[in-house]
């Protein structure tokens, strides 16, 4: 039953979030808070992760070809398909659970325990409305944080390949154009809007429901990531069901 009520509880939330907006010029100061927080801030570690992991994508996939029969764009075209489909949308978006997310949580979760969403409610103001709904449109950017990932890990795959001398530059960019259906991309962009959109309402709905002290909050935090992870992956398979399938 406690599933049941967590789960009515989340929607209830989502109802709320949308009604009794906040004045413009504060929600606007609060969205661009939240593009600066969320998205800018997370670009260095996508960066890093997305560049490493397309270099061992390509390396991995060098190393498990002995056959000569296998054409050697296959590096190639293996790290854009696993870039593209999964990696960037899917696994980053796991990874931003972990850093988005539990910030999300415990900023949410501190100003609950510090009764500055009481507060909030004592003026007048939809709290729920003033604190998630700037962060769902600041991740609306949240696509173009994943296109960069896209972008690097194939670079990476690239600087990999042909610098560690499993593949020719040629070869590499051939196996990148072999095949390449321009539907992966809208399917890959439609995840990430959907995947955005549970990063900025899970978590959020952890925080603002939380109760008790600090160390709830940490507890919050761990339950944030655990649904957050779980959501994206339950909805990565049924959009792939329908997208793909």
């Amino acid at each position: 039953m406690k599933y049941l009520a967590d789960i009515g509880s989340y929607f209830i939330m989502l109802k709320q979030v949308f009604s009794r907006p906040t004045k413009g010029s504060v929600l606007r100061e609060l969205i661009l808070k939240e593009i600066d927080e969320l998205v800018i801030d997370s670009l260095g570690i996508v960066i890093f992760i997305s560049f490493f992991v397309g270099g061992v994508v390509a390396i991995q996939t060098a190393l498990n070809i002995s056959n000569p029969l296998i054409p050697d764009y296959l590096v190639g075209f293996a790290t854009r398909q696993s870039i593209i489909l999964e990696f960037a949308p899917t696994f980053m978006s796991i990874i931003m659970a972990g850093k988005m997310g539990s910030f999300i949580t415990s900023s949410i979760g501190s100003m609950r325990v510090t009764e500055q969403i009481d507060a909030l409610e004592v003026m007048g103001i939809n709290p729920l409305n003033y604190l998630v709904f700037p962060k769902i449109i600041a991740l609306l950017l949240y696509p173009f944080v994943i296109a960069i990932s896209m972008f690097l890990g194939i670079l990476g795959g690239w600087v990999a390949g042909v610098y560690g001398g499993f593949s020719t530059s040629d070869a590499f960019i051939r196996g990148l154009q072999e095949d390449f259906i321009s539907f992966h991309i809208v399917y890959a962009f439609i995840k990430t809007f959907a995947f955005a959109f549970i990063l900025a309402t899970v978590p959020s709905w952890q925080g603002f429901f939380m109760k008790g002290g600090a160390l709830e909050v940490g507890k919050a935090s761990t339950n944030s990531f655990v649904w957050t992870s779980v959501l994206i992956i339950l909805t990565n398979y049924i959009i792939t069901s329908l997208l793909l399938s």
